[in-house]
C-alpha cells in the first residue's frame, strides 16, 4: 500500500502551471491552478474545449503527454508530492489511491480478451479474488444484467453503455480513494448517460472516496456534483459549492456558460416544432 500523510487532503494542487511545446512555441495549458479535494467531495470541472480541464485531470496522476510539462507548482495526492516519486512509487500510488475512467471505454479495453479475462487480470495485482463468483459480484455491483453472459463476451460485442459500466467496475474494484473521470459519458445516449452517472456517484459516495469529473455537461454537473470548478484558458475563474456557483455566478465567463445551456432547450423546441 502506498504511504500517504495522515490528515492531508486527498488531493492538493498549488500554483500549478504547465505548457505544451508546439512548432510555434510554448502554449499555456494551466496557469497558477489551486485545488483541494477532501473525502466525499464530488467535484465537477467545467469549461469549453481547450480550457485546461483534461490537462489538469492528467496532471493529478502525473500522466501528462510528453509535449506538456509543468513549469511551476505542485500536485500532492495524500500529502505525497508526485514530482518526487520514482516510477515504482508512482505506479503504486496510481494502483492504490487513484482510479481512472476513460472517455472511450471500448478503446480502453483489450479487443482480444473476453471481459471476464480482463477483469481477472485487473484484480490479480490487488490480491483480490478472481474466480467467476467474484467477477459476477463485481458486474452486479455496476448493475449489468446477465453478468455470466457478459463475462464471456469480447468488447466489440457489448454496447457503449455496458462498456462504460465495465470500465467503472474495473476502476472501483481497486477501491480508489480518488476517482478521475474525463468526460466518461460523452458518447452515451441521454438515458444511459443518466444511469451511468448515477451509478458512478453512488459508488463513490458509498465508499467515502472523492470524484474529479471533467465534463461539458453543466446540467449533469449541477445535478450530481457538490462542488464545481470553472476553467477558462488554463485558469480557474470560479470555484465553490455547485449551487452557489450556478445559482449566483460571479465571473462573466461562468454566466456565459450558464446562459448557453439556458438557451439550449429553446433551440431544441424550435427544431422540433
Amino acid at each position: 500500500m502506498t504511504a500517504t500523510t495522515a490528515g492531508a487532503p486527498l488531493v492538493r494542487v498549488r500554483g500549478l502551471s504547465a505548457e505544451y511545446l508546439t512548432r510555434l512555441g510554448p502554449v499555456t495549458a494551466l496557469h497558477d491552478v489551486d485545488m483541494s479535494l477532501e473525502p466525499g467531495d464530488l467535484l465537477g470541472v467545467v469549461g469549453e474545449s481547450g480550457s485546461g480541464k483534461s490537462t489538469l485531470s492528467a496532471a493529478l496522476g502525473r500522466m501528462l503527454p510528453g509535449s506538456c510539462h509543468i513549469t511551476s507548482g505542485s500536485v500532492e495526492v495524500g500529502g505525497v508530492d508526485l514530482a518526487g516519486l520514482d516510477r515504482a512509487a508512482l505506479r503504486a500510488l496510481r494502483r492504490d489511491v487513484l482510479g481512472f475512467i476513460p472517455q472511450d471505454p471500448i478503446g480502453s479495453l483489450d479487443p482480444t480478451l473476453r471481459i471476464g479475462r480482463q477483469l481477472r487480470l485487473a484484480l490479480r495485482p490487488l490480491g483480490r479474488p478472481g474466480d467467476r463468483a467474484a467477477l459476477v459480484t463485481l458486474l452486479d455491483g455496476v448493475q449489468i444484467r446477465e453478468p455470466e453472459r457478459v463475462l464471456r463476451l469480447y468488447p466489440h460485442e457489448i454496447s457503449g453503455g455496458m462498456a462504460q459500466r465495465v470500465a467503472i467496475a474495473l476502476a472501483m474494484a481497486r477501491e480508489p480513494r480518488v476517482l478521475i473521470a474525463d468526460e466518461p459519458t460523452a458518447a452515451l445516449d441521454a438515458q444511459v448517460r443518466e444511469d451511468v452517472l448515477g451509478l458512478m456517484v453512488r459508488l463513490i459516495t458509498s465508499s467515502g472516496a472523492a470524484l474529479v469529473w471533467v465534463s461539458h455537461d453543466l446540467r449533469a454537473v449541477r445535478r450530481w456534483c457538490t462542488r464545481v470548478m470553472v476553467m477558462r484558458k488554463g485558469e480557474v475563474v470560479e470555484e465553490g459549492p455547485t449551487e452557489d456557483v450556478f445559482g449566483r455566478p460571479e465571473h462573466p465567463y461562468t454566466r456565459q456558460l450558464l446562459k448557453a445551456i439556458e438557451m439550449a432547450p429553446a433551440a431544441e423546441e424550435r427544431e422540433n416544432a
